[in-house]
Order: C-alpha cells, then structure tokens, then sequence
C-alpha cells in the first residue's frame, strides 16, 4: 500500500519501535527454543526498556491505552506511524488470545509436547511477523499482515 504520502526517515523508525511491543508478548513463548538455541537470547537486549516499564503495576493496560490514544487516534502524526502503532497493537492482542489458549491447555493437564509446540509454533510466528513487519517499516513500506493488516486499515482512519 503506498497511497499515502511518503514515509520520512523518523517516520520509518517510529513504526518499526512500535513492533518491540509484540515481540515482547511474545517472548514468553519461546522459553524452551531459546533453551536449545541460546543465540535467540539477543532478542531479549531491545525489548529490556519494555520490561522495565511493564514491572510496574497496570503498565500493560496504560501503554495500551496510551499507545491508542495518543499516537493512533492523533491526526497529527503520519499516517504511517499510526498504521504500524495499531497493528503493533492488534498482533499484542492476537498473542494475549493465545495466551489464553495456552493456559487452557495446561489446565488441560499432561499434554506437555502439544504444549511445547503450541508455544514454539507461536513463538516462530511471533518472530517472523515481527521481523517482516520491522524490515518492512524500515523500507518505508506497509507491512501487509494477512487479516491483522484489514483490521489495522478499518480502525486507521
């Protein structure tokens, strides 16, 4: 999509940051994969700010809101910003969904290999999601994300 005006270079970087929020959430995921590959440790160094900030209580809920209010819903800051903000968002709250579906399966009892491939199968696309979403910000192109992408173009006016 580039229909709307080009991305600057603060542009680009502001979209790209917005992605740390899911890959964050996502991170819990892949405790067992970082276990067999301690490389994917490093994914851990840019997202320590946003630990930091989610120590404190209800910080998830205020960066949400935050996030939404103030950077999606303002006019002010280009439109690519925003569409990257929100569909940072939109992948948070697909990942919260199969948290919830995670915790289902452990009060399910012993299914610890479903459980372990569930959270390395989230994990993968977590991390591909991300880095394609980030290489594209980067590049000053809309990250096209299948089904996230429609709902973020719906709530991004």
């Amino acid at each position: 999509m580039s229909w709307r005006a080009v991305a600057t270079v603060w542009d680009r970087i502001f979209g790209a940051l917005a992605y740390l929020l899911p890959l964050f959430y996502g991170m819990q995921f892949g405790g067992s994969l970082m276990q067999m590959f301690p490389v994917l440790q490093l994914l851990l160094i840019p997202i320590l700010p946003i630990a930091l900030i989610y120590s404190i209580p209800l910080a998830g809920i205020i960066v949400f809101m935050g996030l939404y209010l103030l950077v999606v819903r303002n006019s002010r800051i280009s439109y690519f910003v925003r569409y990257n903000t929100m569909q940072a968002l939109l992948m948070g709250i697909v990942i919260f969904l199969l948290q919830l579906v995670m915790m289902v399966l452990n009060l399910l009892g012993s299914f610890d290999f479903v459980t372990k491939v569930f959270s390395n199968f989230v994990f993968i696309g977590v991390l591909a999601g991300v880095i394609f979403a980030i290489v594209q910000s980067v590049r000053g192109i809309y990250a096209e994300l299948p089904t996230i992408s429609d709902a973020t173009k719906s709530q991004v006016l």
